[in-house]
């Protein structure tokens, strides 16, 4: 007899703590009614946001972000920079990883 009463405690408490289990995935703590949510919390929207458009690319430009005359005296400034740089005659300090 003990030993019926044992499986049967078992058992029970083993569907208590399934019963708990399942219910606690189908709700959410801040819609419980002793809860609740604060009062400076924005209000939820009516609908449920989907997933952000990740395969949706950017419209092509209408024009170049920069003109090839602009980049080429761009270029022309830095090959200059460089040019002074190295015939300053200091190397520069040596980078750390």
């Amino acid at each position: 007899m003990a030993m019926g009463g044992t499986m049967k405690l078992l058992m029970t408490g083993a569907l208590l703590a399934a019963s708990l289990a399942l219910g606690g995935c189908s709700t959410q703590i801040a819609d419980l009614p002793a809860v609740g949510l604060p009062a400076d919390a924005p209000p939820r929207p009516k609908e449920v946001g989907g997933y952000l458009p990740v395969h949706d690319l950017p419209p092509e430009r209408a024009e170049a972000a920069m003109k090839p005359d602009e980049q080429k005296r761009i270029q022309s400034e830095l090959i200059a920079a460089r040019d002074r740089q190295a015939s300053s005659g200091t190397s520069p300090a040596p980078r750390s990883r």
